[in-house]
């Protein structure tokens, strides 16, 4: 109990900031001591608070994050719709790390949030996430595998449910299989030697798509050379067969890595207003 409250009194601080700060999600967690995990808070303006949330995961090929462009840019576009934003900087193999790394972190976040939603303005049935890249892997597996609690696995006893209200995967990583993986966010999320028949089966989301699979945006350019879009195609028939609510936008150029900067592209594509308006066709925002 005495942890719980530290830790409340230390999220409270942080959050009533108008200015960005950040968590250590793992502070003072007994089995977590060494692992370093910060949170980038910018909460939604008091007088445009919608008490929608989303926690943002950064791309980088498992290996690293792009924190700017798909991290801190994303969060100011949420801020000005009146959604509460998390960066979440988990935890990759250029620092070491492997699967479950990356899990144990994004639920960590989502239960943070949702504990502490009600002396903060958030709506408990409105917390996202929406990944990049390999970020967008992130959040499609803490939707697909949401019903294993990986923090029970690491001494963290909660009820609290680590199921993401909804995702937002663009041009994400999505296959493990050797026909369109994305080689680097492979070997990074598993580690080389583990790369076998079972888990390229095991983390393929489009093989992994549970009944209860939260509303998922989906985003890909078919000119994207770094990650195959047929990723994003293979996760839409997967969510169809599913009947799962989805929206797939493919557009024809766009590439990869552009985040929600201001470019001509994002201006003239309208992706963004395109992922505002099915944010609303959710009743996420009104």
């Amino acid at each position: 109990m005495k942890r719980f409250i530290i830790l409340s009194i230390f999220f409270t601080v942080c959050f009533s900031l108008n200015a960005q700060s950040k968590i250590d999600i793992w502070k003072d967690i007994e089995n977590m001591k060494g692992n370093k995990t910060m949170m980038l808070v910018y909460p939604a303006a008091a007088n445009n608070n919608t008490g929608a949330a989303v926690v943002i995961c950064p791309g980088g090929s498992y290996h690293h994050l792009g924190i700017t462009r798909e991290g801190k840019m994303v969060a100011e576009w949420f801020n000005k719709k009146g959604v509460s934003a998390f960066v979440l900087c988990y935890r990759t193999a250029g620092k070491g790390y492997h699967y479950p790394a990356m899990m144990e972190d994004i639920q960590r976040a989502i239960q943070l949030i949702r504990d502490n939603a009600d002396k903060h303005g958030i709506d408990t049935d409105k917390i996202g996430a929406i990944g990049f890249s390999a970020g967008g892997h992130l959040v499609t597996m803490s939707g697909a595998f949401s019903n294993h609690n990986y923090l029970s696995d690491i001494g963290i006893q909660t009820e609290t449910n680590l199921r993401p209200n909804w995702i937002a995967a663009i041009y994400p990583v999505v296959s493990m299989q050797d026909s369109i993986a994305h080689q680097w966010s492979r070997k990074s999320l598993l580690g080389k030697e583990n790369i076998t028949k079972k888990n390229k089966d095991l983390f393929s989301m489009e093989l992994q798509i549970p009944d209860n699979m939260p509303p998922t945006f989906i985003l890909a350019s078919k000119d994207d050379d770094v990650v195959d879009y047929r990723n994003s195609m293979a996760l839409d028939k997967a969510l169809t067969n599913k009947n799962i609510c989805h929206s797939f936008l493919l557009l024809d150029t766009g590439g990869h890595g552009y985040g929600m900067k201001d470019t001509d592209f994002t201006v003239s594509s309208q992706w963004r207003e395109k992922l505002y308006e099915w944010l609303i066709s959710i009743n996420v925002l009104k």
